[in-house]
């Protein structure tokens, strides 16, 4: 069915005559005449007693006229939605971020973002990188914020953060004095790490290639239990150094790490090919504008 003759005839119906329908649709008499003929014979059905002085509406036309302004009212609705939609009024974003991320940054992104869109909603899932990546690439979310590198043959990347791990101790520790430690010289440390896998895997490996497997005394999975651990002068830890921000600073001394110094780098990912919403991509270039960013 032509979306056209649809109106055309309920342009009739509401006139209840070919005449004033015509001037309304700035169309002959004619025209509109054989375009509702046009309908009848495409749904097989009388859709205008004509028989009578007045036009009047069969019962099929009847039906013809309600379902037909239900079907009017949808695209209607429709093409106000997606014009919402294309000039950002609405959309929602789905963001996969690991704990550590979220926690240090993205309220203050979103809330930026909410304040420019407030009806774009953004649905953020926590999970480990891996977890966030397999997403990305299943298509269940929009983009992901990751450790980098990724497979850049797979993803779109956006470099969004540049930093490095540091080293946290009690302000009582022997290296709170110091500016600076080599990593090899932690080989006699009781470690309280982070058990995300990738920030995990990267300073094992990292103690590895300095020499030595690192002690590890506890693995914890929130940021402020680790802080409260080396308040407690329990153990030291690695960890991103914008983390010192949310720490007590009357008890842990942040020291950097040299030879080797070990990076921290943040993406936000995509699935290459995918075509983003408008909303993800605004998302996506409100972020950039920013770059770098410093935590």
């Amino acid at each position: 069915m032509d979306i056209r003759h649809l109106t055309y005839f309920i342009e009739v119906a509401k006139y209840k005559s070919f005449t004033e329908a015509s001037k309304s649709l700035h169309l002959s008499q004619s025209t509109l005449s054989k375009v509702v003929k046009s309908l009848e014979e495409e749904l097989n059905v009388e859709l205008i007693d004509r028989s009578a002085k007045k036009i009047e509406l069969t019962d099929a036309g009847e039906i013809v006229l309600a379902e037909g302004e239900i079907i009017m009212e949808s695209i209607n609705d429709l093409s106000i939605h997606l014009y919402d939609l294309m000039n950002l009024k609405k959309g929602k974003i789905k963001i996969g971020i690991p704990p550590i991320i979220g926690f240090l940054f993205f309220p203050k992104i979103i809330k930026g973002f909410n304040n420019l869109y407030p009806d774009i909603k953004i649905n953020i899932f926590e999970d480990d990188s891996n977890k966030v990546k397999q997403d990305v690439r299943d298509g269940i979310l929009d983009f992901g914020v990751v450790m980098l590198p990724v497979d850049e043959k797979e993803f779109d990347v956006t470099p969004f953060v540049y930093e490095e791990l540091s080293l946290f101790v009690h302000t009582t520790h022997p290296f709170a004095q110091r500016e600076k430690v080599e990593l090899n010289e932690l080989k006699n440390e009781n470690f309280i790490l982070f058990n995300q896998e990738l920030i995990y895997n990267l300073i094992v490996q990292e103690c590895l290639g300095a020499g030595f497997r690192p002690k590890i005394a506890y693995e914890i999975s929130e940021w402020g239990f680790i802080s409260e651990m080396i308040g407690e002068n329990i153990g030291i830890s690695i960890c991103p150094k914008p983390i010192a921000k949310k720490m007590n600073q009357d008890l842990i001394k942040v020291i950097s790490i040299e030879n080797p110094t070990i990076p921290w780098h943040l993406g936000f990912i995509s699935k290459k090919r995918k075509q983003a919403s408008p909303a993800v991509r605004e998302f996506i270039q409100y972020i950039s504008a920013q770059l770098p960013i410093k935590l």
